[in-house]
């Protein structure tokens, strides 16, 4: 028996310690907003927060996600008004979309250790691939984001 909190719940799981994070959050739990890309922590789409630090739930056994916060993209706002989520839709971020949960838990997780990120610190810290290749509009939303009160960047605990 496996216990994590996962957006603010609790679960008691009956999963093997070896599961990957990312097959237990969706196949078990139902939460398909990560995404499952290259199943080698290359990638950041399946990118989630563990005690506030975005972490590739690809290859994290659930045995080592246990008495950690795990945040989801679920869990980052109910409705979709967090502000990075409002500045990726402002800046029509999204291509194909695919990696884009990745990117913005990612984005979220480093404005909650720096508010006002410089485009250095954006590109050393936000390493996810898009291969749409919608780089400069990320960074541009991200900049967006980082002006909104701190207690809206996603800073999850």
């Amino acid at each position: 028996m496996i216990s994590l909190s996962v957006n603010g719940t609790e679960h008691r799981l009956e999963v093997s310690p070896d599961m990957r994070l990312l097959w237990v959050l969706r196949d078990i739990l139902g939460l398909t907003g990560t995404k499952f890309g290259c199943g080698m922590s290359q990638c950041g789409s399946c990118t989630v927060h563990l005690d506030g630090e975005a972490a590739r739930s690809c290859v994290i056994p659930v045995s080592v996600a246990a008495g950690k916060n795990i945040t989801t993209i679920e869990g980052l706002s109910k409705d979709g008004s967090h502000p990075l989520q409002r500045a990726w839709v402002e800046h029509q971020v999204p291509q194909c979309g695919y990696c884009q949960t990745g990117m913005i838990m990612s984005a979220a997780a480093l404005l909650a250790k720096n508010p006002k990120p410089t485009d250095a610190d954006i590109d050393g810290s936000i390493t996810n691939i898009c291969r749409c290749g919608t780089y400069a509009r990320i960074r541009a939303a991200i900049h967006t984001a980082a002006g909104k009160p701190a207690s809206d960047t996603g800073a999850s605990a």
